[in-house]
């Protein structure tokens, strides 16, 4: 389902131009507005659309109708006439009575930053999981614009029987079409996550750590983990290059097997209607043994993206906050400082010397390799820390198990007591977890 198409069967495709319009309003962003431009402007790129001009207009009263005051409307439709804009894009959310007028008013398609959103996720997910989220959302996006994004709702069809009344109005009967298709999805999704949520019992008994890499959308996450596992997931400069999470083995210094996993990437003023999917997305990280939070720390807005991303991973009970204001729990983040071969010579030292000052920091470029082995090592020392000794009876004709306790901890000893081995180990929590699982 596209929010792009509509009744009047000239829906935009691949190098439709557009125009975006960013209503600036005071302490929205810790960002400039050049930035939050650029960053809609990526969106926009993401789904083949070619942005021509880009403006940022300063609101000190918004307006219920426009939300722009009629002044910067007029100038945004003439905007878009002098650069042949198919597509207005506003970088902030509309209602539907704001999209309509502003579409009536510029005589343009008019689409939000939710709608523009849900249209790349709708083209990214893959999995069945994420093509559900996804469907579920635009038609929740869609359900309260019925009545401006469907013209033949007006119409009403007849009662039942000789004497029924106007009877049920075409959009109330979409309106219901709508919600019985939303219940049927939630239904599905919740099979989905149950499905889901055994597997991941499954993969906590297994004997391998898991490794959970974050961050906000195009940091390089994708990168990293090709970089780290050998594995080809799509790695582009590219808002939401990829969508579904994906999980390969890798080896690190002094560890068996490790699992790298690749979530979704983050963005702010992520819409409502997709937050549900993308916690869902999320449920990886809460049983990660580490995760990597990669910041493409040449960015200008570095700071607030990362800010972004810890907000989200509060939400969902892991990081520095949980949602009830409390400490977060969870597994322990490691900041990887990602692209610092764009950092000149100045930057980079300076930024090599705050790095150097913090023990939950490596610095590195996926895209040459710099600096990945220093991750790998840190990561293998942050898997072996708390290991304690600990003292373990196996049965005596229980190899599986012995070899498995050779693997994943360091044997101090070990000696025979009748039936059993009494095997002295040095273990983590997670492993001794993972051992009484087996």
């Amino acid at each position: 389902m596209s929010v792009f198409n509509r009744d009047d069967d000239d829906g935009l495709s691949r190098g439709a131009r557009a125009l975006v319009a960013l209503p600036e309003r005071a302490g929205d962003s810790q960002r400039s507005a050049e930035a939050r431009l650029d960053e809609a402007a990526g969106l926009a790129a993401a789904i083949g659309v070619d942005v021509v001009e880009k403006l940022a207009f300063k609101l000190r009263d918004p307006k219920p109708a426009t939300l722009f005051g009629s002044g910067q409307v007029d100038q945004i439709a003439l905007a878009a006439r002098m650069g042949e804009a198919q597509l207005i894009i506003v970088d902030a959310a509309l209602t539907p009575i704001q999209q309509r007028n502003l579409e009536k008013a510029t005589e343009a398609k008019v689409i939000d930053r939710t709608g523009l959103i849900l249209e790349i996720f709708g083209e990214r997910a893959a999995t069945a999981e994420g093509r559900l989220q996804v469907e579920l959302a635009h038609l929740d996006y869609q359900a309260g614009r019925l009545v401006r994004s469907w013209t033949h709702l007006e119409r009403q069809r007849g009662g039942f029987g000789f004497l029924g009344g106007p009877g049920e109005t075409q959009i109330e009967a979409d309106r219901r079409l709508i919600r019985d298709r939303m219940a049927k999805l939630r239904r599905e999704l919740e099979q989905v996550r149950r499905t889901r949520g055994l597997h991941r019992a499954r993969r906590q008994r297994a004997p391998w750590p898991v490794i959970a890499l974050v961050g906000y959308t195009n940091a390089g996450k994708s990168t990293l983990f090709n970089r780290m596992t050998g594995a080809r997931v799509m790695a582009e400069d590219l808002l939401f290059a990829t969508l579904d999470p994906t999980m390969r083995q890798i080896s690190l210094p002094g560890v068996d097997k490790a699992i790298l996993s690749d979530t979704v990437g983050f963005v702010s003023d992520l819409p409502t209607q997709l937050v549900a999917a993308f916690r869902a997305t999320l449920e990886e990280v809460t049983g990660a043994d580490i995760i990597l939070h990669v910041r493409d720390i040449a960015h200008v807005d570095s700071d607030a993206q990362a800010d972004d991303v810890l907000t989200v991973l509060g939400d969902i009970g892991v990081g520095p906050k949980a949602p009830d204001g409390e400490a977060g729990e969870g597994a322990p983040i490691i900041e990887v400082w990602n692209k610092i071969d764009m950092l000149d010579p100045d930057t980079r030292a300076a930024t090599e010397a705050e790095a150097s000052r913090r023990e939950d920091v490596v610095i590195l470029s996926a895209l040459t390799g710099e600096g990945v082995d220093d991750l790998r090592r840190l990561v293998s020392d942050r898997l072996s820390t708390g290991n304690r000794v600990r003292t373990l009876s196996v049965p005596i004709g229980d190899g599986a198990t012995l070899a498995w306790l050779h693997a994943h901890g360091e044997v101090i000893g070990q000696e025979v007591e009748g039936e059993a081995m009494i095997v002295e180990v040095r273990l983590s929590d997670k492993d001794l977890a993972r051992f009484e699982a087996r």
